[in-house]
């Protein structure tokens, strides 16, 4: 019995460098849209969440306008490799006088 042992030159053998995984990528595209949305003057002190899900950004929360609510979902769009935005942002109820 003769067992082929590869040559130093040979990497055919050798397992498959670490590739991102799906998770790993979502994690990264959450990142980077909520650096974006932390550093965008619309959007900054709004109170939104950042989720990722197949390339696929989610941002739930409360805005106070509709320009915040818009601006946060041009800024996901933005990130590269996003391939759809789900902006369930919803916007602040108005505060009534008190009496």
């Amino acid at each position: 019995m003769v067992i082929p042992w590869p040559s130093p030159d040979d990497h055919s053998w050798a397992a498959e460098p670490d590739r991102p995984g799906p998770a790993d990528e979502d994690i990264r595209l959450a990142a980077a849209v909520a650096r974006l949305l932390g550093d965008a003057p619309t959007v900054r002190h709004q109170s939104v969440t950042v989720s990722v899900q197949n390339r696929v950004v989610i941002l739930t929360g409360i805005v106070a306008d509709p320009q915040a609510r818009r601006a946060a979902g041009e800024l996901a769009w933005d990130v590269p490799d996003v391939v759809d935005v789900c902006n369930a942002l919803r916007l602040a109820e108005p505060r009534r006088p008190r009496r």
